[in-house]
């Protein structure tokens, strides 16, 4: 279990360290082209992914954070109980290293930093960051475990 639960601690700390570099090195709103279709953006996000919420008045923050701390203990409960499934504990790892890297964001600043900005010509992906593709990462890698695990 140690392992996993490292590899969430490994996820954090990247997230954080890119999300302070980005922070202290780009103004809001800020955007520099790195490569066709990929941008660094500084952005902050008050919602859930793709800004779900994001206009409200702030009460959101303390329901993304709580929603944050009861998965993150789930996630712990589940990793306890089946630690040897190595793929299913990576994808748990990954959603939970994300899920506290962006809490972390929440409780500090009542904001998401996101930076990481796709796009093909003039369709742009929302803004994200590290926390955001491990969750996804995480998810897909749970959706392969359940494939795996269905009966043929």
């Amino acid at each position: 279990m140690r392992k996993w639960l490292s590899l969430a601690l490994v996820v954090i700390v990247l997230d954080q360290l890119t999300k302070l570099w980005v922070d202290s090195a780009l103004h809001y709103g800020q955007v520099i082209p790195v490569l066709p279709s990929f941008n660094l953006v500084l952005a902050y996000n008050k919602g859930a992914a793709f800004s779900f919420l994001a206009q409200e008045s702030g009460w959101q923050r303390h329901l993304f954070s709580l929603i944050a701390v009861v998965a993150s203990g789930a996630i712990v409960w589940v990793l306890r109980r089946h630690h040897e499934n190595r793929l299913l504990s990576l994808a748990l790892s990954l959603i939970l290293g994300g899920a506290l890297g962006n809490l972390i964001d929440r409780v500090a600043y009542g904001h998401v930093v996101d930076f990481i900005q796709v796009y093909y010509s003039s369709y742009f992906w929302p803004a994200f960051n590290v926390a955001d593709s491990a969750i996804t990462v995480g998810a897909v890698l749970l959706v392969l475990d359940s494939l795996k695990r269905q009966p043929q």
